[in-house]
């Protein structure tokens, strides 16, 4: 190559450099605006499934084999600053939980959030009205648990508030027994923890013939031992917890079942508009016509029109005794033209109907806790 066909590559690599540059200051400014829809819904920042869209749409730009190896890792690296960039628009974001560090759902919501500022509070209902009144962002309640059903509590809150459901969350659940250093499992006489905790350790609680005591959660449960400094209090809580709190496991995987895992909801001020409706689901709340056969023809309009349910429960409304209201998660696009068939027609079984929540699909949070 001689020198004019160097000036001029490096002029064409200036050129293109420049074109760049301009490029990435409007890539960042869409991505300044998607941090911005994320805050408002409580939303990751990472999002796999989306970032599988972008390489293969933009790869088929692509017609050099030589290069589409190169071009993938290009996309990578920008998405990768993109991140970044939304993790720092994103810091102030504020996440309130139940309990205190190292309570289950204060661990769902650092996975689930980890660029966020953490908040505690006292109770489920809490947590749910600091995002109601605006002092924070988002709140990461347990709403369901693999061995007990679900939490009646955040299901009430669902219905009787005016926050949206935007993502769930699984987390696999194992307990372990803890005590205060030295202290040995043959001198154990009572445990503490929250009241589904010992319900998924009924078992080994019985088998041992321990005393239980509730705790508001398993952190709370845990502080407790150690500032009661007893050797005969235990609590069940997460092995995370026993680092927090300076405990010993005196026994290790005391929950009933292998399979226990929570199912954790994010709630914002905002609904999530934006689920692929090939992974969508979404949340029913509805109270029926006082006639008979009410609930079950409504039940047999969601079915009429396509639509599964992967759940459908009934709680006591408070303020009614011997009333109801249901619940119902379903499979499915509440968006489409079926979805909106079907909830125009479902309104002329109900009472009341509200949607309480949109979301993809469910995301596994790996080994952890229970609240």
């Amino acid at each position: 190559m001689d020198d004019n066909r160097l000036q001029a590559a490096r002029a064409a690599i200036g050129e293109a450099d420049r074109e760049m540059a301009r490029l990435f200051l409007k890539r960042m400014e869409a991505a300044r605006d998607i941090a911005a829809y994320k805050r408002e819904r409580g939303l990751p920042i990472v999002d796999p499934a989306q970032e599988r869209v972008v390489i293969e749409r933009n790869l088929a730009l692509i017609g050099d084999d030589e290069l589409r190896g190169l071009y993938v890792r290009f996309l990578q690296n920008v998405m990768d600053v993109s991140k970044i960039y939304q993790r720092r628009l994103m810091e102030g974001v504020r996440v309130a939980y139940s309990g205190v560090e190292g309570a289950f759902a204060h661990i769902a919501a650092r996975r689930i959030f980890p660029e966020a500022q953490a908040v505690s509070c006292l109770d489920f209902q809490s947590a749910y009205e600091a995002v109601e009144s605006g002092e924070c962002d988002v709140c990461v309640l347990p709403v369901e648990n693999s061995y007990v059903g679900e939490v009646g509590q955040v299901t009430d809150l669902m219905f009787n508030g005016t926050l949206h459901v935007t993502g769930m969350y699984a987390l696999p659940v194992t307990h372990h027994l803890l005590g205060l250093p030295g202290a040995e499992l043959s001198g154990v006489r009572q445990v503490v923890s929250h009241p589904q905790a010992l319900s998924q350790c009924a078992g080994y609680i019985r088998r041992h013939g321990f005393e239980t005591v509730e705790a508001s959660n398993t952190a709370r449960a845990a502080q407790s031992v150690k500032q009661a400094g007893d050797p005969s209090l235990a609590a069940i809580a997460s092995m995370e917890t026993a680092g927090l709190y300076g405990l010993q496991p005196l026994a290790q995987g005391v929950n009933d079942s292998g399979l226990n895992s929570t199912r954790f909801a994010v709630f914002s001020r905002a609904e999530n508009r934006q689920v692929p409706a090939q992974a969508a689901g979404f949340l029913l709340l509805f109270t029926v016509n006082h006639a008979a056969g009410a609930l079950a023809q409504a039940v047999g309009v969601i079915g009429k029109h396509g639509f599964n349910m992967r759940a459908l429960r009934s709680r006591p409304m408070k303020d009614l005794p011997w009333h109801y209201y249901f619940f119902a998660e379903i499979e499915g696009d509440d968006r489409s033209e079926a979805g909106r068939r079907m909830l125009d027609e479902l309104r002329a079984h109900c009472f009341s109907l509200k949607l309480a929540g949109r979301f993809g699909p469910e995301i596994n949070l790996k080994e952890g806790g229970e609240e």
